[in-house]
């Protein structure tokens, strides 16, 4: 999960918001790290479902579940080793009621497991951010549960399509690659012998408000993520859409601050409602 850090200053250049986000949110997760191992409950890469309902969708065999952290879609099963899906990076806003000096952040991300499976998360994805009129754009990628790392000399913007993949060799090896497709650029990362393993049970594509310690950071107005060319594949060299998905939407303080849902079989979108 990401775990990126809450920054309170007034006057900084989107620059060096990116990175002081980077350096305290390794010093957080270092942090959860540490909770993880005496209570492995507070330390759950998706938070616990709070309710649970049926899709208003047209197909109501979709099930929606209300998290406070998580929102989008999980395909729940075996054996996935790829997830992939393109996005493109939404000019984040603060949400009504907010504080031009309060920093908000929203999170986009595909990952292999995190939700019927704990024990790891091999995931890849975006942060946005905004404090009053500057903006902080990141790309990352983590093994959960290490900290997440950002990848360095990749630029991104609002209006970037970006292409964001993971794959997994084994249960303990895999890599992790983002490629701005407005720029041509791509960054890739390896990851072998971690100790932390896989399960394979979860494909994911998901908007996250991630935590700073043991409380969520301030939730960005990300306005829109769709995840287009939304798929995943299995040991037995199957390509899979996201039909069949579960939906689950983030509600925080009895409010439902997203809306997402899959359009056709590649296709995941997420509104901000809050």
């Amino acid at each position: 999960m990401k775990f990126p850090s809450i920054a309170l200053t007034l006057l900084f250049a989107s620059g060096s918001l990116a990175a002081m986000g980077t350096a305290t949110r390794r010093a957080r997760n270092l942090e959860r790290v540490a909770e993880r191992a005496g209570n492995p409950r507070q330390s759950q890469p998706k938070s616990p479902v709070l309710d649970s309902t049926q899709s208003e969708e047209p197909d109501n065999s979709t099930h929606v579940e209300y998290s406070s952290n998580w929102a989008g879609a999980v395909l729940i099963g075996t054996g996935y080793n790829s997830v992939t899906a393109t996005v493109n990076v939404p000019k984040p806003s603060i949400p009504s009621g907010g504080s031009s000096k309060t920093t908000y952040y929203a999170s986009a991300w595909v990952g292999i497991d995190g939700d019927t499976c704990d024990t790891a998360i091999l995931q890849t994805g975006i942060d946005v951010g905004v404090q009053g009129s500057s903006y902080v754009y990141e790309a990352w990628y983590e093994w959960y549960p290490d900290y997440s790392y950002t990848f360095s000399g990749f630029s991104l913007t609002a209006g970037d399509s970006v292409q964001i993949t993971v794959k997994a060799t084994s249960s303990s090896a895999g890599t992790a690659t983002i490629s701005n497709l407005s720029t041509g650029k791509s960054v890739s990362h390896s990851f072998s012998g971690e100790s932390d393993k896989l399960c394979e049970y979860n494909a994911e594509w998901i908007v996250e408000d991630f935590s700073s310690g043991n409380s969520l950071v301030p939730f960005a107005n990300f306005g829109e993520f769709v995840f287009t060319g939304a798929s995943a594949t299995t040991t037995s060299g199957t390509t899979v859409g996201v039909s069949g998905s579960t939906i689950i939407d983030i509600k925080q303080s009895s409010k439902v601050l997203t809306s997402c849902g899959v359009s056709g079989s590649n296709e995941v979108y997420c509104d901000y409602t809050g």
